[in-house]
């Protein structure tokens, strides 16, 4: 939901807020808090990609900012970046796997319109899960599927995430 507070950018990246907010030409975008479901999966998906990463080549983390262009910076609730650790505390290259975790009040057209800004910004592949069917879609700048069997694969280096897998472990 857009707050309509006005504020500079400059004060945006000084500032903490709970939960983490995202930025657009100078308003601020309240995220939507996620369930105990939400949450269960959000740790799992960063724990898998955790365990996996040198295997991989690839880091994790969760609620980074990332700038999607200027005067515009986003919140995934995974990012998986190819290779090392970004160095920039706000990364600007954008990461191999976007994953947004569907929140009861996450609306389709904003999900849409926050995917089709990620794709904008170069990111290969963005996942959009909903944490209480595990019913998922994977996103790419050739369009969208859905992943009938539940598994994420992509190519290069080959990962392939199997949702209901990820819960169990």
């Amino acid at each position: 939901m857009v707050t309509g507070t006005l504020i500079s950018e400059e004060e945006y990246l000084h500032t903490s807020y709970e939960p983490d907010c995202e930025f657009e030409d100078g308003v601020l975008i309240e995220r939507n808090s996620g369930t105990l479901e939400h949450g269960t999966l959000q740790t799992a998906l960063a724990a898998y990609f955790f365990r996996r990463r040198k295997a991989w080549n690839i880091q994790a983390m969760t609620e980074v900012r990332f700038k999607l262009r200027e005067r515009k910076y986003s919140v995934p609730d995974v990012a998986v970046m190819a290779g090392p650790v970004p160095k920039a505390s706000i990364p600007t290259t954008p990461p191999l796997i976007w994953i947004e975790i569907l929140s009861p009040d996450d609306r389709h057209v904003r999900v849409n319109q926050k995917v089709s800004e990620v794709l904008a910004m170069g990111a290969p592949y963005i996942w959009v899960i909903d944490p209480e069917t595990l019913e998922s879609e994977l996103h790419t700048a050739e369009g969208h599927r859905t992943l009938d069997d539940g598994v994420l694969r992509i190519p290069g280096p080959p990962i392939e995430v199997p949702l209901a897998q990820v819960l169990e472990d």
